[in-house]
């Protein structure tokens, strides 16, 4: 594999774990679907099956738990060997969530470890398991100051999607 095939393979498994936390976080099923193939599956503790039925699942279950959710992808390792690619990935999720009339802040700390498989030019996750290094629930004393902004939405109303 030459270097510059090397460079777009690893450009396009990191739009593939951007795309999938942009759906989860604005709670966008075919964003999410589509990172996955048709046949792959996900263990995602809780949830075990196929990837694309990890969709509606997450956006339902965050729906109904989750006022606002960020979820960041850092330290990303990728092997590459021709169609198939070992991915690590670190992420930190966070979630705001309301229990007994009090916010409280979620942190998930792990890793996705994936495999992709590039099928007909196009890379998509095969197989992701989900990894818990730590995790860690806190109050929410007060909220920054955020009148001014717009606030982020788990929808297609986002600001993210008006272009």
């Amino acid at each position: 594999m030459d270097d510059l095939q090397r460079v777009l393979d690893e450009a396009a498994i990191q739009r593939v774990l951007v795309q999938y936390s942009r759906g989860v976080d604005r709670g966008d099923e075919a964003l999410i679907a589509a990172v996955y193939w048709p046949d792959a599956t996900d263990d995602h503790g809780a949830y075990k099956g196929s990837g694309q039925g990890f969709a509606p699942y997450v956006v339902k279950a965050l729906n109904a738990h989750a006022l606002a959710t960020q979820h960041s992808i850092a330290n990303v390792s990728i092997e590459l060997s021709g169609p198939v690619a070992h991915v690590e990935s670190y992420v930190l999720a966070r979630h705001v969530v309301r229990r007994d009339a009090r916010l409280v802040l979620e942190t998930f700390a792990g890793r996705y470890v994936d495999r992709f498989e590039k099928r007909g030019g196009e890379w998509r996750i095969a197989h992701r398991q989900v990894v818990l290094d730590w995790s860690k629930i806190e109050p929410i004393p007060a909220e920054y100051p955020g009148d001014a902004f717009e606030h982020g939405q788990r929808s297609r109303a986002d600001a993210s999607y008006r272009r």
